[in-house]
């Protein structure tokens, strides 16, 4: 089950996005448990960056693995606030920006990493397969 949380925030985000997130669980050979994702302000993600993961700044992602074989399941913390800024710097659009942010926390969940640069390049290939596939499929 993928479930939506607010901290500091009104309900904003597109829930219908799930049949997608699913799939993208499937499409990885893995099974659904848990995952919920918590949409936040840049302010209660840097706390939790520093007290969690001894980090001193801001991001627009952080996961929490609960993954026990093939069976997916974490916490997903999500700044909606560094989404919006990342997709105006980037000039994109915050949905896009925001689907494939949803798309990076399952990934990791999955197994992928983004911490050298060929990690980096996988994940980013994964979130566009993804991305394409929303648009073909779920838009």
């Amino acid at each position: 089950m993928i479930q939506f949380f607010y901290e500091n925030l009104p309900e904003t985000v597109n829930t219908g996005y799930t049949t997608w997130m699913e799939d993208i669980i499937l499409s990885e050979g893995k099974k659904l448990g848990e995952i919920n994702y918590i949409f936040c302000d840049d302010e209660y993600l840097l706390k939790i960056n520093q007290d969690y993961l001894q980090h001193d700044y801001y991001t627009d992602i952080i996961s929490f693995d609960y993954v026990k074989g093939k069976t997916i399941s974490g916490e997903i913390f999500v700044s909606l606030q560094r989404i919006s800024d990342n997709a105006s710097t980037l000039s994109k659009n915050y949905e896009e920006e925001l689907k494939r942010v949803l798309a990076h926390g399952i990934l990791h969940l999955c197994g992928y990493k983004d911490k050298s640069s060929e990690e980096e390049k996988e994940m980013r290939d994964k979130e566009d397969f993804y991305l394409n596939k929303f648009r073909e499929n779920f838009s």
